[in-house]
């Protein structure tokens, strides 16, 4: 059996995360972002989720999706040190996506849309609200980056990519965003060369 059947045919409810893990990093790009989409938060997210949203074949619209299969609600105003032990490496992976999203790291591909609208533009109110109060949550999403896609500004004007993820460049945030844990910058990764080794690239993202 190849390794793409073996991963679509294989039980991601069961096994250890090291095994997950490992077969995760034989799919290929479909692969990844549809088993983001379905993996199950009760599994091993830090381990398995961790690796594929470090991904460059991850956009924006699947990683807020992701982002909010998570249940981001359940921590948004909850002191890290109340998250319950079982749940901290949830709480940690949806730091980590936050933090990417924000940082630049996902691209909006006008193909790939979150898969409900509705509760990002909830969300964004509701921090607005917040910003309003005085009050702030744990996971902030950049409104700039997030209408990227919730606006269709990459079919209305396809130089919107550029100018959106270069208007808050961060020389030092690309230099030591790998340090962070959130991946190579995608300002960065826009100039990798197409012959490049993924397997070389994807050790920086883990």
């Amino acid at each position: 059996m190849s390794a793409h059947a073996r991963f679509s045919q294989y039980d991601w409810s069961r096994g250890t995360a090291e095994e997950q893990l490992a077969l995760a990093r034989t799919g290929t790009d479909a692969q990844l972002r549809d088993l983001a989409l379905r993996y199950d938060w009760n599994g091993h997210p830090q381990h398995v989720l961790g690796w594929i949203m470090a991904q460059k074949c991850i956009d924006l619209g699947t990683a807020l999706s992701v982002f909010f299969n998570g249940q981001p609600e359940r921590f948004n105003y909850l002191p890290k040190r109340e998250v319950p032990e079982a749940l901290r490496g949830a709480a940690s992976v949806l730091d980590t996506i936050c933090l990417r999203l924000n940082s630049g790291f996902y691209l909006v591909w006008p193909d790939r849309d979150v898969t409900d609208r509705l509760r990002v533009e909830g969300w964004l109110r509701t921090q607005a609200d917040d910003r309003q109060t005085g009050r702030k949550g744990r996971f902030v999403l950049d409104e700039t980056i997030v209408s990227t896609l919730l606006n269709n500004e990459l079919s209305l004007d396809p130089r919107a990519e550029t100018a959106v993820y270069c208007e808050t460049s961060s020389l030092w945030r690309d230099i030591f965003s790998p340090v962070l844990e959130l991946g190579v910058s995608r300002r960065v990764l826009r100039y990798k060369p197409q012959n490049d080794d993924d397997d070389d690239l994807s050790k920086l993202h883990f």
